[in-house]
């Protein structure tokens, strides 16, 4: 019995907090900013992430975190991010507490 059964016992009606693990992040961040741009492929408006330096599986995994949080479709092509819609300022909110440095390009 380790000590937090034996807390359970004796404080049957408190509810204990599971320490969280320090988080590392699970991309490799770097010190260049990713470029952020709006572009009309085919009369559509889409969002364009480019720039990152990085392994390119940590750059899928951002690409399918960012498609997740914002409920749109969009696809990994030579090491840009292309996001169906103009969601450039949530993108760069995402990234930025991610803790990467983000550029808007374009108007």
């Amino acid at each position: 019995m380790d000590l937090q059964d034996q807390l359970k016992n004796l404080f049957p009606d408190h509810q204990f907090e599971e320490p969280t693990p320090e988080e590392k992040p699970d991309v490799w961040l770097q010190d260049e900013p990713l470029l952020c741009k709006y572009e009309k492929r085919k009369g559509k408006p889409t969002t364009v992430i480019d720039g990152y330096n990085g392994a390119t599986s940590d750059f899928k995994k951002l690409a399918k975190e960012i498609k997740t949080k914002l409920s749109v479709g969009g696809s990994f092509k030579d090491d840009t991010i292309i996001i169906q819609g103009d969601y450039r300022d949530k993108i760069m909110d995402i990234l930025k507490e991610k803790g990467f440095k983000v550029k808007r390009v374009g108007g």
